[in-house]
């Protein structure tokens, strides 16, 4: 196999495919600066033929099957592909190109069909089901994990079907990741002409809402913001979102499910729609009565401009003053402006505040790298994260500043998963957070940032020995509770001291200190009651059983309707926009960002009742409980095993005011 591969690597003219060949760079990060947009299909051919040898030689084993001849070589396979697809899925949403675009329309299908090919194997299949029906007694509680998530993906990918209905799972599959990346791409070109007819990118939209006095400039805003892929024009997503959701209802019910959130929610910690239904209307009901408090003070602000002549007599609270007038409630009740706090939360010194939380509570310590490779030089900053005892947990890079060629909003991906190899070696992570961020944040964006870091410490922390369950490998309802959880340090008055400095030198006084954190509930009615309603308005494309003759923006009026959705809001993503949903692996879990919140609150009360929120110790069980964990255990046990109970909702509703 070595030898084909020497021969793969080298193209035309003697120059080698980087994917191709060991990388001699430090820390084995990727050598970003030889790899060239003609590498990525040649590799992605070689990966799969490699990978396609690897599972032969497990299927056509004559020995009996075991977890070592079986299932660690299955985990081990296809390391060209994992090369490839985390230098590619990242740099194709951070930096993309035409040519990168066609590198995508080209691969997706091929990486689709490779995995289709890998959930139909019968023969590997019958490996893993035999080693899962047997006693399991001899293996530990990771491979057991490992084992039934294998188990699991089998038999939820058809595994069990005729012929005919595998080939036209297979034509879906392919379909729909195509369909997704047009979507996706789509919303970035949407967003890109929001920003050159209105100056400002969509990540700024908030605060541009927050600033403009101009009402109708603030009108023409929403309406070009909340009308993204839903114009007419080459960029219109309304019928590639009835294609998506026909095709995961076809898959569904091929797969004997009425509708996909019954066929997605089963292995969730939610399990069923039923659950997330009623998880979701107790919240709402508690948001919208709030929300309604928060109209009634507002009106009254708006009410003084009207007495003053800056508005018609009757103007109510819209949708596009939102954002406006919370903002001059908020100054009024907590004498809060975020043009006074935006000077202390300087971008850079924001992410030396997530090092310092990092480090006191887990004794980790983060080394600037320079010299080393970058998919953008000019923009990435690279670290390298060690333990408390020097040893080595991964590279972590930064990419937070926004521009044309990246999708909207924040996230953090893997480049390389931590594992450990063959010869037993520990492999470390490289993780990336990427965000669209300003130079000065305003009080939401210091949140993003330490929010992301949490999933990269799930991710950094890892202490795994199979990928398949490593870091975030987690079911997607429980993901976003170590995010979440990370938040809870940013505003701390210990670590704003130490972090929070503005550009002369001068701490964030301790006035504003308070202003900030009693205003943390502030404005939670509309928070939570748009993050609710879309999470609603998730689960209500994914509970249909067919799209036949839905007009979207009439089903969207709809479900808004039923959920109680009070006019003056709209829900966090309307559908042509949802990119969650549609394009980023959150369908029929959107709702997963609140039942993970309710976690993490009631698992950070835990430090708030011992007097201490740094308490180390706390924090080193957290750490061992948890971020070392990944998904090599239950979900619920590992809760019920750190708070030696169910989680209980009580701090969440305070901690949003609706309590």
């Amino acid at each position: 196999m070595t030898a084909v591969l020497s021969l793969m690597a080298c193209s035309d003219g003697g120059r080698q495919n980087p994917f191709l060949t060991e990388w001699d760079t430090p820390y084995g990060i990727p050598p970003f600066a030889d790899i060239q947009v003609e590498d990525y299909i040649p590799t992605i051919e070689a990966g799969i033929e490699q990978q396609n040898k690897e599972i032969d030689l497990i299927v056509n084993n004559p020995e009996s099957p075991t977890f070592e001849n079986t299932v660690l070589p299955l985990e081990l396979s296809g390391e060209i592909l994992s090369k490839v697809s985390g230098v590619l899925f990242n740099v194709s949403e951070t930096d993309r190109t035409d040519e990168l675009d066609s590198v995508m329309e080209k691969a997706l299908p091929m990486l689709t069909e490779h995995g289709d090919n890998i959930s139909f194997n019968k023969g590997l299949y019958e490996r893993i089901a035999k080693l899962y029906h047997a006693d399991q007694s001899h293996l530990n509680r990771e491979q057991q994990m490992v084992l039934k998530k294998r188990f699991e993906a089998f038999e939820r990918n058809g595994i069990g079907l005729p012929e005919e209905k595998q080939a036209r799972l297979r034509e879906i599959n392919t379909e729909m990741a195509s369909k997704s990346q047009k979507l996706g791409n789509n919303i970035l070109s949407e967003s890109n002409a929001f920003k050159e007819r209105f100056g400002i990118s969509v990540s700024d939209y908030p605060n541009a809402m927050t600033t403009t006095e101009d009402r109708s400039l603030r009108q023409e805003m929403l309406l070009a913001y909340t009308k993204r892929g839903n114009n007419g024009n080459e960029f219109d997503n309304r019928q590639l979102v009835l294609d998506i959701m026909r095709l995961r209802i076809e898959k569904a019910q091929i797969m004997g499910y009425k509708t996909p959130a019954a066929y997605i929610l089963e292995p969730k910690m939610a399990h069923d729609a039923e659950t997330v239904d009623a998880f979701l209307a107790d919240i709402m009901e508690a948001a919208v009565a709030k929300a309604k408090g928060e109209v009634y003070d507002m009106q009254k602000l708006m009410d003084e401009d009207i007495a003053a002549g800056k508005l018609p007599v009757g103007s109510k609270i819209e949708p596009w003053d939102w954002w406006y007038y919370a903002e001059k409630v908020r100054k009024q009740k907590y004498d809060l402006n975020e043009e006074l706090t935006k000077p202390y939360f300087k971008l850079e010194n924001v992410l030396k505040g997530i090092f310092i939380a990092a480090n006191t509570l887990y004794g980790l310590n983060v080394e600037e790298l320079k010299d080393v490779p970058s998919y953008n030089s000019e923009v990435v900053t690279t670290y390298k994260i060690t333990d408390a005892d020097g040893s080595l947990l991964g590279i972590f890079t930064t990419d937070y500043l926004p521009r044309a060629s990246k999708r909207g909003g924040a996230w953090m991906n893997n480049v390389r998963d931590q594992y450990v190899d063959a010869e037993g070696n520990m492999v470390r992570p490289i993780i990336v957070n990427v965000g669209n961020l300003a130079e000065y944040l305003t009080i939401d964006e210091v949140g993003t940032v330490f929010h992301e870091f949490g999933h990269a410490l799930h991710g950094l922390l890892s202490q795994c020995h199979y990928a398949s369950v490593s870091g975030t490998s987690v079911v997607r309802d429980f993901v976003e509770t170590f995010s979440q959880f990370n938040e809870n340090w940013a505003f701390q008055p210990e670590l704003l001291a130490q972090y929070a400095i503005n550009d002369k030198g001068e701490v964030i006084p301790a006035e504003l200190v308070e202003k900030i954190n009693n205003s943390l509930k502030f404005n939670q009615g509309f928070m939570t009651t748009e993050l609710c309603a879309a999470s609603i308005l998730d689960m209500k494309w994914h509970e249909l059983e067919s799209v036949d003759g839905i007009d979207i923006e009439a089903f969207e009026k709809k479900v808004c309707q039923e959920m109680g959705l009070i006019p003056e809001i709209g829900p966090r993503y309307r559908t042509t926009y949802f990119n969650h949903i549609f394009s980023s692996g959150y369908s029929a879990g959107y709702y997963g960002y609140l039942w993970a919140e309710v976690l993490d609150k009631d698992l950070f009360s835990m430090f708030e009742a011992t007097g201490n929120v740094w308490n180390k110790e706390l924090a080193t069980r957290f750490r061992q409980t948890f971020l070392e964990k990944g998904g090599s255990e239950e979900p619920m046990k590992l809760f019920q095993q750190f708070a030696g109970r169910l989680p209980d909702n009580t701090a969440f509703l305070k901690r949003r005011g609706l309590k």
